[in-house]
């Protein structure tokens, strides 16, 4: 199985990852793109979905509400603290554009239905993680100080020419409180933007073992296995990251064989 996919930008919402079509079970990923002055009508159906700005700013009608300005950014490496906005089950909203607007919609289905919630960039907590050469900042968006109840997303900017995420490692088995079930996801995007990187995904039993060579505008799914990412020489990376399953956080293990590098 292919585990990557590509997004080909686009008017209005675009699914790329949808339960029933990919690899995943319990988390789905698109993109909302809409110029200044045009509006989209969303249903969150039986998913809570998050909305984190990508590019540009926005206002939101939710529940006879009107959210102003959402967004703090024109890229990605413009600012590293997101503003987003958290919707529950069952919710209708409408997003209306100020300018250029590009929106990752990350949705997990739940059974809870909890409170919409706007998330200003001082919501955001960043953390420098790893060493050189294996380091990388990144930033906490939705997580259990949020009203998600599934859904984990941040954001991953990792130090040129380093690997982000190693050891490489897995979340995949119920072993709490040190592994959890969580799909994931990560979707890049580089400066310059004819930049990539390398991710890599793999099982024990080999049953998978992928090296994907990804670029701008596209993410690779995690349905299982242990991962890494390699960033390259002379390119911003970055990549979003966005998970789902019964518990938010790192609840992770590294793979035996390299976990002495940490």
């Amino acid at each position: 199985m292919n585990y990557k996919k590509k997004y080909t930008p686009a008017a209005g919402y675009t699914p790329i990852c949808k339960i029933g079509e990919c690899s995943l079970k319990m988390l789905e990923f698109g993109i909302i793109e809409l110029d200044a002055g045009e509006s989209l009508d969303f249903f969150t159906g039986n998913k809570e979905t998050a909305f984190i700005m990508l590019e540009g700013h926005c206002d939101v009608l939710v529940n006879g509400e009107k959210w102003e300005n959402i967004g703090n950014r024109s890229n990605v490496f413009e600012n590293r603290r997101a503003e987003s906005f958290y919707m529950p089950i069952e919710q209708s909203l409408t997003i209306i554009a100020a300018d250029h607007i590009k929106i990752a919609v990350c949705a997990a289905p739940v059974s809870i239905k909890t409170e919409p919630q706007l998330l200003r960039e001082d919501h955001v907590v960043l953390k420098l993680l790893g060493r050189q050469p294996f380091q990388r900042e990144t930033s906490f968006i939705i997580d259990e100080n949020s009203n998600a109840k599934a859904l984990t997303v941040g954001e991953a900017y990792c130090t040129e020419g380093n690997w982000a995420g190693f050891p490489p490692h897995k979340h995949d088995e119920d072993n709490m409180p040190a592994e959890c079930i969580a799909e994931e996801i990560y979707y890049f995007l580089f400066d310059p933007e004819q930049g990539f990187a390398v991710q890599c995904l793999y099982t024990a039993d080999g049953d998978i073992d992928e090296a994907y060579r990804v670029k701008n505008d596209e993410l690779v799914e995690f349905p299982r296995g242990y991962h890494t990412t390699v960033s390259t020489p002379g390119y911003k990376t970055y990549f979003l990251w966005l998970m789902a399953g019964e518990y938010q956080g790192f609840n992770r293990s590294n793979d035996p064989e390299h976990d002495w590098v940490k």
